[in-house]
């Protein structure tokens, strides 16, 4: 039987795009306040940081992906450098991870719909919005790629309209009912450091999560048209876009209202609207979270399907989902997919909200030990295959000492999971993810 490829239908555009939308989640629209008053203006240097170490994974991710493009996915690498038991558990890891985000996410799109239409059941919304996205990726992988394309450039123009109708203020005096807007907001109301270092500490764990999903690039790559340009010009912008985005959007913000003055249970991107006359603030929000979650359901779906895709080539899923249809989609994982996180909406409506929150919070765990598998991979390949790294022409900066300084970050992270009482709990759970995983690969393995 002919092995059945993936087709390249994804356009620089595409990608470049996907990889802005990866790194701009909801949380920065409504969580800032929230993440804003807990730290203070040193939130700014927590972005930096860790935009600073995800920029080095990707740059990792990149060069593995490049160095053979036989490769679909990160988990053909994890295959070749770790074994498949590693691939078979870091795959299904992924997977799941995928999910749960899926289930918050297309929850949310229920409950934004309901802004504009209270009187509409919350399920309605959210499962109209995962069938009409199933039907889109059905089509092809072009199709995603423009979806992706218009969900993020709607969440870009809503950041770079802050960062100006801000600029403005601060230039103009502007007064708000806090007093002028200006610069000198971010340090004379406590400092940079208002709440100490544990304030500064305890931040990381909501900045690692608000870059959850940047690695999605590294799915694309069998399906990029001209990956050895698109990919590494996708990656290298990221400082840029974390600097934008992130660091410029939180530092106008706290310029505008001093720190100690946001709302944490508003979104600040409302009250900075609000306060220049923008009577449908709340309603632009409103959208811009809107097509938020349903770009990180559409990233889900895609993301899900491919992962499952890539498994049944090594036969670490049933051979049928490594089937594609004649658009060269992989329908039958596609499908798989997306019946599990319907089920999941389902379970989200029965089950108890603690339960709900357990699983979310396992999954960002789990996407940590997504991210240490990468690196470990490419500290083997270094390592094992020094032929093929010295022809890279996209190389991780600073080799070995980047791989050792992201693995010591990311325990970092854990230890700060461990200390706050909500994210304990499910750093505990996890464990148990991994053992069932590799229970499940040992008894497959004794059956074939």
């Amino acid at each position: 039987m002919q092995e059945e490829t993936l087709t390249r239908g994804l356009k620089n555009r595409h990608v470049q795009l996907m990889a802005i939308g990866g790194a701009i989640g909801t949380g920065l629209f409504l969580g800032a306040g929230k993440t804003i008053q807990l730290t203070g203006p040193s939130i700014l240097l927590a972005y930096i940081i860790t935009g600073i170490v995800l920029f080095l994974i990707m740059r990792a991710l990149g060069e593995l992906l490049l160095s053979n493009l036989q490769y679909h996915s990160f988990v053909d690498f994890v295959r070749d450098y770790l074994g498949n038991m590693a691939a078979f558990i870091t795959g299904w890891t992924y997977w799941f991870c995928w999910i749960s985000i899926a289930m918050a996410d297309i929850t949310a799109v229920g409950l934004y719909t309901q802004f504009w239409f209270p009187q509409v059941p919350q399920w309605m919304p959210g499962f109209i919005a995962l069938i009409v996205l199933l039907i889109m990726n059905l089509a092809t992988v072009k199709l995603f790629g423009e979806m992706e394309f218009w969900f993020a450039l709607i969440k870009v123009l809503a950041i770079l309209a802050l960062i100006v109708v801000g600029l403005y203020m601060i230039f103009k005096g502007f007064t708000t009912d806090q007093g002028p807007a200006s610069f000198t907001n971010l340090w004379s109301h406590g400092g940079w450091f208002p709440n100490g270092m544990h304030g500064f500490i305890i931040s990381f764990q909501m900045v690692v999560f608000a870059f959850v999903g940047m690695e999605l690039v590294g799915l694309t790559a069998g399906e990029t048209e001209n990956p050895e340009k698109v990919i590494p010009r996708a990656i290298n912008q990221i400082p840029i876009r974390v600097l934008l985005f992130y660091v410029g959007a939180l530092l106008i913000i706290m310029s505008i209202y001093p720190w100690n003055a946001i709302v944490p249970s508003e979104s600040p991107f409302v009250q900075v609207f609000a306060v220049v006359g923008i009577a449908a603030a709340a309603g632009i929000v409103n959208f811009v979270v809107l097509t938020s979650a349903a770009s990180a359901c559409n990233s889900a779906i895609f993301s899900t399907s491919r992962m499952v895709f890539s498994m049944a080539k090594d036969r670490n899923a049933p051979t049928s989902f490594a089937r594609l249809n004649n658009r060269k989609v992989p329908s039958n994982a596609l499908f798989f997919s997306t019946i599990v996180i319907l089920i999941a909406i389902v379970l989200n409506y029965v089950m108890p909200e603690g339960v709900f929150t357990l699983i979310t919070s396992v999954s960002t765990v789990c996407f940590i030990f997504v991210w240490g598998i990468m690196v470990i991979c490419h500290l083997r390949y270094r390592r094992t295959r020094p032929e093929l790294a010295s022809r890279s022409r996209f190389r991780l900066p600073l080799y070995p000492f980047s791989n050792y300084l992201i693995l010591t970050f990311l325990v970092f992270v854990l230890v700060i999971l461990a200390l706050a009482e909500d994210t304990r709990v499910a750093l505990f759970v996890t464990p148990v993810w991994f053992l069932l995983m590799a229970v499940i690969y040992i008894c497959k393995k004794k059956n074939v």
